[in-house]
């Protein structure tokens, strides 16, 4: 039996599209024992993601950048994030995305990436799916100062940091974002090995 033979939606209701979309939904689930149950939820769409560490083997850097969000703020986090470069999709493909982001954010022009991964970040509200990805970068590679788009209210700091220190900044709570810290750990384990 596929979920959807155990969900039937009763009602859809927009609660908001003022930034992206935010639905109330009414639908009866099948629970395992047989029982229907209605039950109630909010969903967020934003739409879906990319985001790509950048890293430098012969270095041992990575690249990853620093700005405010908003709503990290107001659960009490008082500092900028620091995070990998990402974006919303916006009708292109999570390679192209990925790619454009990456320019803008950091100022690296990174031409070959690898998807590593796909993940739900927060299934139970949002919808969003975040494409994963790595790349390879040279300092040949670099053609602006990054930053992002200031029309899009993007305040981005570039940060090269050594790998390890990376790492460490998950551990004493300087990195604090899921996807960022997500790639790190790939990178622990797939790319940075020894």
């Amino acid at each position: 039996m596929s979920v959807s033979d155990r969900i039937r939606v009763k009602d859809v209701r927009l609660l908001s599209d003022n930034w992206y979309i935010l639905k109330t939904t009414t639908f009866d689930w099948l629970h395992s024992n047989g029982e229907w149950q209605t039950q109630h939820r909010e969903t967020y769409d934003r739409g879906n993601g990319a985001t790509l560490l950048p890293y430098n083997l012969a270095q041992r850097t990575v690249l990853l950048v620093k700005q405010f969000r908003y709503p990290a703020y107001v659960n009490g986090y008082d500092d900028l994030l620091i995070e990998t470069a990402a974006g919303l999709l916006d009708d292109e493909t999570p390679e192209v995305r990925i790619k454009a982001e990456a320019e803008e954010e950091t100022g690296y022009r990174i031409d070959k990436v690898e998807k590593v991964f796909e993940a739900f970040m927060s299934p139970g509200a949002v919808t969003e799916k975040v494409h994963f990805f790595v790349a390879a970068y040279e300092p040949h590679m670099q053609i602006g100062n990054g930053g992002g788009l200031s029309h899009e209210g993007e305040d981005i700091h570039v940060l090269e940091l050594p790998f390890n220190e990376a790492l460490a900044m998950i551990k004493d709570g300087r990195i604090v974002d899921g996807k960022t810290i997500m790639l790190l750990q790939y990178a622990a384990l797939n790319i940075f090995k020894d």
